[in-house]
């Protein structure tokens, strides 16, 4: 079957399981980070690697500061997911011979300004020529503390949805200049009992639904609440994807403080509930408009 009929989420499906397992791997491909307990220290050791393609994730003409900043951004936003603190990168950038040297320097100033932002270190790598796009796969590591990972599968019947920012119309130019949510998400897991969380890189319609699978649980939403940037609309917010902000579950118990606590703390970030995990027995309307979906 091609991929453009089996897509992202059954491909994976049919890969992982064949994938290693070993005793020190706590949570594997499929969340946000690998989690893996590390032989020395007491904190586990998160590992992540995303890539960016022209002409997928930029275009030719994207100036390759903002490339450089993206490629970055977007494996530390899955930090942000798991509520790790990253601080190693290694950058991999397979290019055609007919970009220039002086893109390539732009492209890296935009890479360590990124890295820079949360003392990241960019501590190695590798080049490849292509004859097709460029493509830049960055690999972090970092670490976070056992009782404060989150993954994706701890959400419970009842629980509160909250989403960060605003979603929608990332294309207008958020998907190049966004900064990931990991100091929003270390001070959730400092001050309140996060069951699940997840970075929206494919779009709430797409992500939403994931979440709530690595549960076991079904989701009800208020699509009329949901926090848009100016001129996007419903299906923007829910489809368009690269919104780089966090969806999580709390107990419905901790709604009024968190959003009180949050006001005070992030008064220039908008946090909005937008729903909430149930029993999917008493979910009606289980779909939503799909997000980003790769290989269609």
């Amino acid at each position: 079957m091609k991929l453009s009929r089996l897509g992202e989420d059954r491909l994976l499906a049919e890969l992982l399981p064949s994938l290693g397992r070993d005793a020190d791997l706590v949570a594997g491909a499929g969340d946000d980070c690998a989690v893996v307990r590390s032989p020395r220290g007491k904190n586990l050791l998160l590992l992540k690697c995303d890539c960016v393609v022209e002409g997928i994730h930029f275009a030719r003409a994207t100036d390759a500061a903002r490339v450089g900043w993206k490629a970055m951004m977007r494996p530390l936003s899955d930090f942000a997911a798991v509520s790790g603190l990253p601080r190693f990168a290694l950058v991999t950038l397979i290019i055609s011979p007919k970009r220039t040297a002086a893109w390539v320097k732009k492209l890296y100033r935009g890479l360590t300004r990124a890295a820079s932002q949360f003392n990241v270190v960019i501590v190695g790598g590798e080049t490849s020529s292509t004859r097709g796009a460029t493509a830049i796969s960055v690999a972090v590591a970092g670490s976070v503390e056992p009782q404060r990972w989150i993954s994706r599968a701890g959400g419970k019947a009842g629980d509160d949805l909250f989403v960060t920012g605003q979603l929608g119309g990332s294309i207008r130019g958020h998907h190049l200049r966004f900064r990931p949510r990991i100091e929003e998400a270390r001070w959730l897991t400092a001050n309140f009992r996060v069951h699940a969380m997840m970075d929206l890189s494919d779009g709430l319609g797409a992500d939403l639904p994931r979440l709530a699978r690595a549960s076991g649980l079904g989701f009800q939403i208020a699509k009329e609440t949901l926090p848009r940037r100016p001129g996007a609309s419903l299906t923007n917010a829910i489809s368009d994807g690269e919104d780089f902000e966090l969806l999580f579950a709390v107990s419905p118990r901790d709604r009024v403080e968190l959003e009180r606590r949050w006001r005070k703390k992030f008064p220039r970030l908008r946090l909005t509930r937008i729903g909430r995990l149930d029993r999917k027995s008493k979910i009606k309307n289980q779909k939503l408009r799909s997000g980003y979906i790769h290989f269609k």
